[in-house]
């Protein structure tokens, strides 16, 4: 077996200017700032606006300040992932289009789908690329323009997400740091509760569909709730496990932002102190794919070389998943 592991060896976050907070929310719909912290833990999330710009500039823009932070030229990648829920267009690839946002002349590309779990999913999938050998120098991405998708009628979703991208350099290491395992699961049952009902190959788009708001997200918030608190949870607690480690033994959890409550009920499972714990969801929301780059990105600089960090994340479709891995550089 190869001794070679993918670490993440550089992180860059971009979000957009424009900030909506929860008070201009309150013009917006029935709804109120209490109301809105006390159930998510949100006070504001950031919006791109702007005719013309959709997924692929936040993630051009997040991918050119990783590049002159780590002195690399686009030329050097040789493969880009980008996890995203709300593609440029349905084709090309918005990797593609990053591609050739940034000049990565020599990279294929390609996007995964995994709703809020697709970050965590692609960096599992790089990481297969570069112990393979046969990629050294790998962008995951992940960007969404959420509200693109939004429904500003709508209390229970409008409340919930922002748009933000973020991006991770992984590169080969063979002095045991990187990823050290993953746990990626999903259960397609769960399509009823959270999905966009129109726009795909099963109800294309048509004055009905659009009249009638499908192309928005629809969640049935309580039920998604449920399996999200028990499958991150779960999944969390249970790489602990396979690696033999404790909430002690954890430098940081970096959950997913969708709901505090959420990452509350992970971290506690975890036997994780809330000082342990990545939460930036007050400012931006549910970033959906760009959520844990954020975090990553944010808290830069308080990461040392061999912290223990543990990944999870739960999204549509059901999808979800953890990974364990040890940070590979001194950020200070």
């Amino acid at each position: 077996m190869s001794d070679i592991k993918a670490a993440i060896t550089g992180i860059h976050g971009w979000v957009p200017d424009y900030v909506l907070t929860n008070q201009e929310l309150e013009t917006m719909v029935d709804t109120n700032d209490e109301w809105i912290t006390t159930r998510t833990g949100i006070k504001e999330r950031r919006i791109l606006k702007g005719e013309g710009l959709g997924s692929s500039d936040m993630g051009a823009e997040a991918a050119r300040g990783l590049l002159k932070k780590k002195g690399l030229s686009a030329e050097d990648i040789d493969l880009i992932i980008c996890a995203t829920a709300t593609p440029d267009m349905i084709f090309p690839s918005t990797a593609c289009v990053i591609a050739d946002k940034i000049g990565a002349k020599n990279a294929f590309g390609f996007d995964l789908m995994a709703a809020c779990s697709g970050f965590l999913f692609s960096v599992a999938t790089a990481a297969k690329y570069i112990e393979s050998g046969s990629h050294k120098c790998v962008l995951v991405i992940g960007a969404d323009k959420m509200s693109s998708i939004v429904d500003y009628e709508d209390r229970q979703t409008c409340i919930i997400f922002g748009d933000g991208a973020g991006a991770a350099l992984l590169e080969p290491t063979k002095n045991g740091m990187g990823v050290q395992d993953s746990i990626l699961k999903s259960n397609g049952e769960g399509r009823h509760y959270l999905h966009m009902k129109a726009g795909g190959s099963v109800k294309p788009a048509s004055h009905k569909t659009v009249d009638s708001k499908e192309h928005f997200i629809h969640q049935e918030g309580q039920t998604v709730f449920k399996f999200a608190v028990k499958g991150m949870a779960d999944v969390s607690a249970e790489i602990m496990e396979r690696n033999k480690l404790t909430g002690d033994d954890i430098a940081w959890l970096v959950p997913h932002q969708a709901n505090k409550r959420i990452i509350d009920a992970t971290a506690n499972r975890m036997g994780v102190g809330k000082d342990k714990v990545m939460l930036n969801i007050q400012r931006y929301g549910n970033t959906t794919n760009a959520t844990i780059p954020l975090c990553l990105w944010e808290w830069e600089n308080q990461l040392n070389k061999g912290d223990n960090i543990i990944l999870a994340a739960f999204g549509g479709g059901f999808t979800w998943g953890s990974i364990y891995l040890k940070w590979a550089y001194d950020s200070k």
